[in-house]
């Protein structure tokens, strides 16, 4: 919970370049090559280095990679691939195995692998949610926290990667709850970007009006709409939101007026028609393809989905078309328009009892040098880094990755966790699975923030 000392930690190691005429933010850029065509090397001394192989060259050595990335040709999963085959070809006696299941199948099967053994590299959450259990469990591998002091991590990006200052793993993203939206569509309709919620409230009546869903909401899966509940909360409380969670979720009582305040607005913008009819049963891919189809005008997501930017699979009026802006001020809230829901969210671990440990932490070590996971993830627009980016900023970048960077820069506080992941599993699993029902009104607000309370203790 980092309140405005994380966001200017964050901010400051990625504006430097921006000032010099990019005006950047960290999704989607030009290089959607072909997933087996390896990118240029910039190789570092020390990536030159990582490319000797930890084994002798007649040692063959597989390692299996568990992740959360089965779209291998878009986005992180086609960054990952990438790093992948390029570590294959510079170490022969290496082959890399990867097991890639969409985010809610990997955590189902992610539970079944630490009961009955790790693969060697897997993805993980940087969040007491995911996190505390895993290392209570003992599972993952520590890292050596020296061996990273020139990768440029953001300070402050570590820390949900550790327990008792010892380093668990490393993370990925820094993640942006954002509204994604058609500008084209807005244009030729008059519509503005709304300032404050009632705004946005009447925004979305015109474009009801118009025959089109206003937003395009994931709620079957809970999370999202967690994360969106995330997003107000930080309207309504300011930088006071990580403490009121923080007390909330250590005594089990969450009926602090700012949190009733934020689920009840939530409501409000449900009941008024916001998302489209089944929001809270319908799936991630389903609500994406809401948007990026012109079926919605706009599409609640985080930073990580900027690559539908560059994504060819969208038809270029759209994709060329969309922007973003972030939650609306709420009218009396203590949040203004640049404090914003962000954290640092997923990453990589090593299996502690990887049968190839060594060689394992020397791929991770490998995917984090400043030149290939951070460097691909910006020219391939996939979202912004958890390490400094500027040096790969070229004034080339898409209009929505500039204005991503801007939200950034110009943030006077970043919430930290979301709301869903600050507390035990049993906490994730219970606002998740409730959050619908609250939403759609089926559920009054003080049950809803009753059973959540009771899955704290």
């Amino acid at each position: 919970m980092k309140k405005k000392m994380l966001a200017t930690l964050l901010t400051a190691a990625m504006t430097a370049s921006v000032l010099t005429g990019c005006g950047g933010s960290a999704q989607e850029s030009a290089s959607n090559a072909a997933n087996d065509e390896a990118p240029a090397k910039t190789q570092t001394a020390d990536a030159e280095e990582n490319e000797t192989p930890a084994e002798s060259a007649d040692e063959a050595v597989t390692l299996k990679l568990f992740s959360n990335l089965p779209d291998r040709k878009n986005g992180q999963g086609l960054v990952e691939q990438m790093i992948i085959d390029e570590y294959m070809a510079a170490n022969p006696n290496v082959s890399i195995e990867v097991e890639a299941l969409d985010e809610e199948a990997y955590k189902t099967k992610f539970k079944a692998y630490a009961m009955d053994g790790m693969p060697d590299l897997v993805s993980i959450w940087g969040q007491p949610s995911f996190l505390d259990e895993v290392l209570d469990a003992g599972v993952l591998a520590e890292l050596n926290e020296d061996d990273y002091a020139e990768y440029g991590f953001i300070p402050g990006s570590l820390d949900g990667f550790k327990k008792d200052e010892k380093l668990y793993g490393l993370p990925r993203n820094t993640d942006i709850m954002l509204f994604y939206y058609n500008q084209k569509m807005f244009d030729d309709n008059g519509w503005k970007v709304p300032a404050t919620t009632d705004e946005l409230l009447s925004l979305c009546g015109d474009i009801q009006a118009a025959g089109i869903t206003p937003v395009a909401m994931d709620g079957g899966d809970g999370w999202p709409m967690a994360c969106f509940l995330t997003d107000i909360m930080v309207k309504v409380a300011g930088i006071e939101y990580a403490d009121i969670v923080s007390n909330a979720v250590a005594t089990g009582d969450f009926t602090a007026p700012e949190i009733k305040q934020a689920t009840q607005i939530l409501v409000n913008f449900a009941d008024a028609g916001m998302f489209q009819v089944g929001y809270d049963s319908q799936d991630y891919g389903t609500t994406m393809n809401l948007f990026t189809n012109g079926q919605a005008a706009m599409y609640c997501m985080g930073s990580w989905d900027a690559s539908m930017a560059l994504n060819e699979d969208i038809a270029p009026e759209i994709r060329d078309n969309i922007r973003a802006f972030t939650m609306p001020v709420v009218d009396g809230g203590k949040g203004g328009a640049n404090d914003i829901a962000a954290w640092n969210g997923g990453g990589y671990a090593v299996s502690a009892n990887s049968a190839v440990k060594d060689e394992a932490i020397k791929f991770l070590n490998y995917m984090y040098q400043p030149d290939k996971l951070s460097k691909y993830g910006w020219e391939n627009g996939v979202g912004m880094s958890a390490q400094d980016q500027t040096a790969y900023l070229t004034g080339n970048e898409t209009e929505l990755q500039k204005q991503i960077m801007e939200i950034l820069k110009n943030a006077t506080s970043v919430s930290g966790t979301p709301i869903n992941d600050c507390g035990p599993s049993a906490f994730k699993t219970a606002i998740e699975s409730e959050i619908q029902g609250v939403s759609n009104g089926s559920t009054p607000v003080e049950d809803f923030l009753a059973a959540i309370g009771a899955a704290c203790k």
